[in-house]
């Protein structure tokens, strides 16, 4: 039995099987251990539930992109996981069915989503100072008019004011950037409303369905396996009832379904 990391060779042996070969026969025929096959089918979305799999091969597909380089340099790491949230759910939900000009869309709009979340944050960091602004003014206000600190209440005002701008300057950018994100979606076709409606279409339509088949690799999946299990079963079957057969007269014979029932 092999040990030590994955060889190249071996990463493009799995790739190439995936589909084709159960892990415990990849391993055997690589003479691994089972658990590095199962991590690498795991990290190229190849092992488990199908929509997990979908996650984990979108999430691994963006950070091998040149871009992604720029997205770390462009947000913080939390805002990076936020990213990648979402990256990953919206891909899922599309089963992967993207085009390049879709996957910058994509990017783009996740983009807004998360400068929207920024924005909201500056805006709660300016109203709680704002707060403890308004508190320190307060009660420099209280003190006798002989005791206060002129100087200090211009300071409090005109930082409150300025907090105050910002904060309705982050109210306006919000807006802006969640109707430019609805517009997005739109484009997208990722809206509730488009979804049903395009499967309310495919229901309608033979062309609605081949586009269904074309764009959706899982119903396409999905619809294969169900054509395969019934030819097999007619096979089955075919071969049971072209079998010899004893009546009740007690006559041997094979009953004639087909020419090729027929030796």
């Amino acid at each position: 039995m092999k040990t030590g990391r994955l060889s190249r060779a071996e990463w493009l042996f799995i790739e190439e099987n995936a589909e084709k070969m159960r892990p415990e026969e990849i391993a055997a025929k690589l003479e691994r251990d089972i658990d590095p096959v199962l991590k690498y089918l795991r990290k190229i979305g190849k092992a488990g539930d199908k929509i997990q799999n979908l996650k984990v091969q979108a999430e691994y597909d963006i950070k091998s992109r040149p871009y992604w380089k720029e997205l770390k340099a462009q947000f913080t790491d939390d805002e990076l996981d936020l990213f990648l949230y979402h990256w990953t759910q919206i891909v899922a939900q599309f089963r992967k069915d993207v085009l390049a000009t879709e996957e910058l869309q994509i990017v783009d709009t996740i983009k807004l989503e998360v400068l929207m979340n920024r924005a909201l944050r500056e805006q709660q960091n300016s109203m709680q100072r704002i707060v403890a602004l308004e508190a320190l003014l307060e009660e420099e206000l209280s003190r006798d008019p002989d005791q206060q600190d002129r100087d200090a209440i211009m300071s409090l005002d005109r930082q409150i004011a300025s907090l105050r701008a910002a904060k309705e300057s982050l109210s306006r950018e919000f807006k802006d950037l969640h109707t430019k994100k609805a517009g997005m979606y739109k484009d997208l076709k990722a809206t509730r409303e488009q979804r049903i409606q395009k499967l309310e279409g495919n229901k309608e339509t033979m062309a609605g369905l081949i586009e269904k088949i074309l764009r959706d690799p899982e119903f396409f999946e999905e619809q294969g396996k169900e054509m395969e299990k019934m030819r097999l079963a007619m096979q089955k079957q075919q071969e049971e009832l072209g079998d010899y057969h004893k009546y009740l007269d007690g006559e041997i014979d094979r009953p004639f379904l087909t020419p090729e029932t027929v030796k």
